[in-house]
């Protein structure tokens, strides 16, 4: 047994031919679905999740499917697993079918997994309070149930919310995460408190810990200020220097059954979320080492490589991500619908490089294949071919037909219209409205999804698109006598405005962005139909103030977008990026220029104490 236990431990981080070694053993305990099942001990669980684990990473995901789909109605880690692929699927396809069959297999998981959990007495729950548990009774599979329930209990929450669109829903799912993070707050003590030396698969128990702690804890940390202030009302706190270390502690335990998961959630957060939702403040050389391993380990898994691309995409090296987002797609034809990551991906890779008509070849793919939105990929379509040099005839009907049918593809997701979709059809709108143009729609795009800080490390991308924006200010402002004619004369001039700073921005050229920034602001009064751009200037230029250490007057400009600026267009999204600023400029205030540096340890902070008005609005919003 103890010869079998060290292959498992290590089986996940050996290739594929360390896994056939107990390939067969495995297929031979594996029976079919109709004959009557042996129950599996938690040794030969863990190794056969190790092993699904392991087929999945190498793209065999039906394979890791159906390794873990015999045992799903009455085995804890067969069950979470079966139910986990189910749910990445239905995430993929956004496919209602997918999405029920995945909540049915995530509700028997739950079920199976409680039964395995503890049994409490009335007693039993009544002294829990008043006396400390004793968290050596628990066996170690009814420790293990209690981290499995816990993971099922998110998986059926996330469903939830993507499931139904009534607001009873979102109440469900909220209370289901709140209950998932009480068990895994629970699972950290026993981690902590348990002293059973006989536990054989300790690693595996504290590696799901560590995934579970620090996903939330840095996911709840995101949050703008109302939603954290609301969460933390209901029961929620979130704290991202508890979040990040706890799943770096994951990764270090090599071994650990769900090391692997918590080295993709550092990466993800590093390279792609810092980089939609904050400030472009990941740590990429980190994120870097702890993808070697895993490319080491898996050298043609999809979800690897594409991490490999997007890693290279953020440092600038736009030519290099290509290749490995191409490579990623080439690796598997299985799940076809990972290849849209890859192709969203591309796409913006190819409007960083200014090459308009392959941006536009990967948003008609995505138009065609995906399900997830529409009217965004056609709105995309037609700015890229708004900013294509030779326009002709055909172009130009081709490019009012996308504009037109913008507004019949927008939809409701989960109760709600996509943010980006009312901005999407307001421009097409707009399109026709101005006579059929609109001023650097695809420049505009590349803003509102934070691409610059990815153009901004490499300066002869950003330069091209500079003398673009450049040469549109010029144009603009010698037709300033033409204002009175044009309704939307000033929206055009702002945005334009608005470009040319955050490009000398990331050009260091700090006072003549705060220049154009400042004139953004001061034209407020003048706009028409963006009035987006007044708080994502502020905010602008509160940023550039953090690198300049003027703390005071960022913080007055972010106090100040908050509280007067309301119901513009994409504001979650500037809500987001405010929150990560606070988090920053926190962060610089609270540490010395000798031990932390702006530009390479901020952004690492704690949340940060709420205002009062946050705590109200939080309330109200709960009413």
């Amino acid at each position: 047994m103890a010869t079998t236990m060290a292959t498992a431990a290590n089986s996940e981080h050996c290739g594929d031919e360390d896994n056939e070694d107990f390939q067969d053993a495995l297929d031979s305990v594996a029976p079919a679905r109709n004959l009557k099942l042996p129950k599996l001990d938690l040794d030969t669980t863990i190794l056969e999740s190790d092993l699904a684990l392991s087929l999945f990473f190498n793209n065999k995901f039906a394979q890791a499917k159906e390794r873990m789909q015999p045992w799903a109605d009455q085995n804890m880690y067969h069950a979470t697993g079966y139910g986990t692929v189910l749910y990445i699927q239905a995430v993929m396809t956004f496919d209602m079918a997918d999405i029920e069959v995945a909540i049915e297999a995530i509700k028997s998981a739950v079920i199976v997994c409680n039964k395995n959990r503890k049994k409490s007495t009335i007693m039993g729950s009544l002294t829990k309070f008043a006396t400390k548990v004793d968290y050596d009774s628990y066996t170690e599979e009814e420790i293990h149930a209690e981290l499995c329930y816990a993971e099922c209990l998110l998986i059926r929450a996330f469903l939830t919310f993507i499931q139904d669109e009534n607001l009873i829903s979102f109440i469900k799912g909220g209370l289901k995460i709140r209950e998932c993070y009480k068990i895994y707050r629970e699972c950290h003590k026993i981690s902590l408190n348990r002293k059973v030396a006989t536990d054989k698969h300790r690693v595996h128990f504290e590696s799901g810990v560590c995934m579970g702690i620090g996903a939330f804890n840095l996911m709840i940390s995101l949050l703008p200020s109302k939603i954290m202030k609301l969460l933390e009302f209901v029961g929620f706190s979130g704290k991202k220097s508890l979040g990040l270390s706890e799943l770096q502690r994951g990764c270090q335990l090599r071994v650990g059954l769900r090391s692997k998961l918590c080295a993709i959630m550092l990466v993800a957060y590093h390279s792609l979320v810092t980089y939609v939702l904050g400030l472009a403040e990941g740590d990429i050389e980190l994120a870097t080492e702890l993808l070697k391993p895993c490319l080491k380990d898996h050298p043609k898994g999809a979800i690897f490589l594409f991490f490999s691309a997007r890693l290279e995409e953020v440092k600038g090296h736009i030519d290099d991500a290509i290749n490995r987002f191409e490579e990623s797609i080439e690796s598997q034809s299985e799940w076809r619908q990972f290849h849209h990551l890859c192709y969203w991906e591309l796409m913006w890779c190819h409007c960083f490089k200014s090459d308009w008509l392959m941006a536009m070849k990967y948003a008609e793919r995505l138009s065609k294949e995906s399900r997830w939105s529409k009217a965004t990929y056609t709105y995309q379509k037609a700015a890229f071919l708004v900013m294509c040099s030779d326009q002709t005839e055909e172009t130009k009907k081709h490019t009012d037909y996308l504009f037109s049918e913008v507004p019949k593809l927008k939809q409701r997701i989960a109760g709600k219209s996509l943010p980006f979709e009312k901005f999407a059809v307001a421009k097409s709108q707009r399109y026709f409205q101005q006579g059929g143009y609109l001023i650097l729609p695809a420049l505009e795009l590349i803003y509102v999804w934070n691409g610059f800080n990815i153009v901004g490390k490499n300066q002869e991308l950003l330069d091209k698109m500079l003398l673009v924006v450049e040469a549109t200010v010029t144009e603009l402002a010698s037709k300033r006598e033409q204002a009175s004619c044009d309704k939307f004369y000033h929206d055009n001039y702002t945005l334009a405005l608005l470009l040319k700073g955050v490009c000398q921005r990331h050009r260091g050229l700090l006072l003549q962005a705060e220049q154009c920034f400042l004139e953004v602001i001061s034209n407020e009064k003048n706009l028409h139909s963006d009035h987006y751009l007044v708080p994502y200037s502020t905010v602008e230029l509160a940023i550039l103030y953090l690198y300049q250490e003027k703390f005071e007057d960022c913080r007055k400009l972010l106090d100040k977008t908050k509280k007067n600026y309301k119901s513009y267009y994409l504001e979650n999204r500037l809500l987001f990026r405010l929150h990560a600023t606070r988090l920053q400029l926190k962060t610089a205030m609270n540490s010395n220029s000798d031990s932390h540096s702006l530009t390479d340890g901020a952004g690492h902070g704690d949340n940060y104490s709420m205002e009062e008005e946050d705590f109200a609005d939080a309330k109200e919003e709960a009413k």
